[in-house]
């Protein structure tokens, strides 16, 4: 009898918990679509963030149907057209080697999104997502750019795992605010923006290249100012800009 009694108990909760893992799995599948909805949604919202274009209120969708959306090689900067996208539905990334691996990447895809803005059927800003290792995370944001090709308009950090209160400041909407108006190059083509340590000059040409410090994380400072150095170089999106920078002069 007590054997009996034991081999029931624990069929029991076997039975239990098989019905608990079932109604787990077909909830999750269920809330799948959902969840990626979700996700594409607040995407959309930190590239309109990023752009300036975002509107508390106005439908998310609405606001991001005058964007376009295209596909970059990242090697050449060059468009690929859908036949390409399609042909590379499964691309291959290429290992990074460690004296160029800045952002801490380790694998780089072939090709990249790239968000189009345009006014009266001329190019006004390009958004680009990014990312690059903090102290903790990786951390992945978009930044906007102006049709000068250097000029950002704005940033948004949209995913991390940098410390609250301290890392955690660079999904600050005030420090992003810091980011508006400065330049990634200098004259010569030179990648020079940085965030430093302190507050970033008043004055002076330097001042164009400085983003504010993050008080008490330096790491993550220093990680942003890797990964912004990464994207807008060679290995990045440098190749794209300067396609779009000659593309202007021969029109011009």
């Amino acid at each position: 009898m007590a054997k009996d009694s034991i081999f029931r108990s624990y069929y029991t909760v076997l039975l239990l918990a098989l019905v608990c893992s079932a109604l787990i799995a077909v909830t999750a599948v269920g809330l799948r679509p959902q969840q990626e909805s979700n996700r594409l949604q607040d995407r959309r919202k930190n590239i309109l963030y990023a752009a300036g274009l975002y509107e508390k209120g106005k439908n998310i969708d609405e606001l991001f149907a005058p964007i376009e959306t295209r596909y970059i090689e990242l090697a050449t900067g060059l468009y690929l057209s859908a036949e390409q996208l399609d042909s590379k539905s499964k691309p291959k990334g290429r290992v990074l080697e460690s004296e160029e691996d800045i952002a801490g990447l380790h694998l780089l895809e072939q090709y990249s999104p790239v968000y189009l803005v345009k006014q009266n059927g001329k190019l006004s800003q390009i958004i680009l997502p990014v990312r690059g290792k903090g102290l903790w995370s990786t951390m992945y944001a978009y930044v906007a750019i102006d049709s000068d090709l250097t000029t950002i308009r704005g940033i948004s950090f949209y995913e991390h795992g940098e410390t609250p209160g301290l890392g955690g400041e660079i999904e600050n909407r005030k420090w992003q605010e810091g980011w508006q108006g400065k330049k990634l190059y200098t004259p010569d083509g030179g990648m020079e923006l940085r965030v430093i340590k302190g507050t970033a000059e008043a004055t002076g040409d330097k001042r164009l290249y400085q983003i504010d410090g993050l008080s008490g994380a330096t790491l993550t400072a220093k990680g942003v100012s890797k990964l912004m150095e990464f994207w807008f170089g060679e290995h990045g999106f440098k190749p794209y800009l300067l396609q779009l920078k000659n593309r202007d002069k021969s029109n011009g």
